[in-house]
């Protein structure tokens, strides 16, 4: 792998620790979520406040608004003028290159790298991607607005092939949806290996302290996965390590221009996992059938789930589990997929006791094939301790609660409000399983009586004390 710059840690660094964190350079929400997403802070709210110049803008009160004027001033002006906002790639490139003008001849200890000095790998882009990029810059040149100042269509390209290859996905603050997309240049120069030793977090600030000396910018954190030696190369991975070695490499190759060569993909790590069949060991034929059969059926489900076509979905994943079985272990990435959307929309419709059936034999194949400490396994733990609670199977659920807020202290940090809300939930199964242990029946009875919403009807005080215990967060 022809490596880019790099960065090396400076001394010994453990897990959790915040290697460095860096405000976004510039950054834009997403189109499509324009209206539901506040533009400072990259938080999804309902009843956001819009910017009554441009009409594009959203947030969530004065106070982001008025934190964001300054990334906000230019663009305002820019829409007001063609009427309606561009695409977020133009969006993007002109606060990059507003934010370039404005940052002229100051010099800053803190960034590293300048932005035109990042990769762009224009002269690599395909035929396709050149078609788009220059009905981009076609597009930037009748947005941009900033007096006189002109740029060629060489250097405007160049700014356009430097977000697609440098640019960070940023989520939601419940990290469940990505909302927009920034740059932040110090990031770019972490290298990508599939099996990292850290980790890239989006900490969403905090506007809400009374006094705005206290307020803090939406930044991203890089946290250390585990021990780090000093002098030892920081790498975070650029793709999922979801996917066989082959498919890492042509995902890397075809959005960041590389061939990767890192240990897990020379060695072909944990490939065998990803494709294991099941241990009655099937027939060549029948694995290659069942295969074929998954490959499409998820095709199918994920039409039917974009459609909302929910009952289809549980049908089309039921049906693909059940040929599955004695075929594919529970490790193999066609049966993780369809546990994954199972658990997810049975979950959505309320049947948690299936969802999570299928919610814990997906986390036990991922546990085998992620990094202990990977975000993604987090959430997914997560996600999958809370399925259990709803099911009300307290025991399994408290104590994959519990595993995933060890993982999200690492990768997230405790203050972060995903970490946040873990330890509320945390806290709340923990009550919840100490009455389940003192008198199993009392629980049972309560929790029923609380998912009806129906009256408690109780004889004690003890039992008075634990009446909230069920209102779920």
């Amino acid at each position: 792998m022809n490596k880019g710059r790099g960065l090396k840690a400076n001394k010994e660094l453990s897990a959790g620790e915040v290697v460095f964190a860096e405000p976004s350079y510039a950054a834009v929400v997403f189109d499509s979520l324009a209206s539901q997403v506040c533009h400072s802070c990259f938080r999804r709210q309902a009843k956001l406040h819009r910017c009554a110049q441009c009409k594009f803008a959203h947030y969530c009160d004065r106070t982001c608004q008025t934190a964001c004027w300054d990334e906000h001033k230019q663009e305002c002006g820019a829409i007001k003028k063609i009427i309606k906002a561009p695409s977020e790639n133009v969006r993007l490139a002109a606060r990059v290159l507003w934010r370039i003008h404005k940052d002229a001849g100051i010099a800053s200890d803190s960034q590293l790298v300048s932005v035109d000095e990042l990769e762009d790998h224009v002269t690599d882009l395909s035929e396709e991607d050149l078609k788009q990029l220059k009905t981009d810059v076609h597009n930037f040149l009748e947005y941009w607005s900033y007096g006189r100042k002109q740029h060629s269509t060489d250097y405007i390209s160049q700014i356009f092939g430097i977000i697609k290859c440098n640019a960070f996905t940023m989520s939601d603050q419940r990290g469940l949806q990505a909302v927009g997309v920034g740059l932040f240049p110090n990031l770019c120069l972490v290298n990508h290996d599939c099996w990292p030793n850290c980790t890239v977090i989006l900490n969403h600030g905090n506007q809400s302290a009374v006094s705005s000396s206290l307020h803090s910018q939406r930044r991203i954190e890089l946290r250390a996965l585990g021990k780090i030696r000093a002098g030892e190369e920081l790498t975070v991975s650029y793709v999922d390590f979801l996917n066989l070695s082959a498919e890492r490499q042509m995902q890397l190759r075809e959005r960041y221009y590389f061939e990767c060569t890192c240990e897990h993909c020379s060695k072909h790590i944990k490939d065998d996992l990803m494709m294991a069949v099941a241990e009655s060991k099937p027939s060549a034929d029948k694995v290659k059938e069942v295969n074929a059969y998954s490959k499409e059926c998820l095709e199918k489900i994920e039409k039917s789930r974009v459609e909302g076509n929910y009952n289809e979905v549980v049908k089309l994943c039921r049906e693909c589990l059940e040929k599955q079985e004695n075929v594919l272990a529970d490790t193999h990435l066609h049966k993780l997929r369809v546990l994954s959307v199972a658990s997810e929309v049975l979950s959505y419709v309320h049947s948690f006791t299936e969802a999570a059936d299928y919610a814990r034999r997906m986390v036990e194949g991922y546990m085998k094939l992620y990094h202990p400490n990977n975000a993604q396994l987090g959430m997914a733990i997560m996600r999958t301790g809370v399925t259990h609670w709803h099911a009300g199977q307290i025991e399994a659920g408290h104590a994959m609660i519990c595993k995933a807020y060890g993982i999200l202290l690492v990768t997230h940090g405790p203050n972060h409000s995903i970490t946040r809300d873990l330890e509320s939930i945390r806290m709340q199964t923990e009550m919840e399983l100490k009455l389940f242990e003192q008198n199993e029946q009392v629980y049972h009875s309560m929790r029923d009586a609380a998912l009806k919403k129906q009256p408690l009807a109780s004889s004690s005080s003890a039992d008075e004390n634990i009446k909230g215990l069920f209102c779920k967060k």
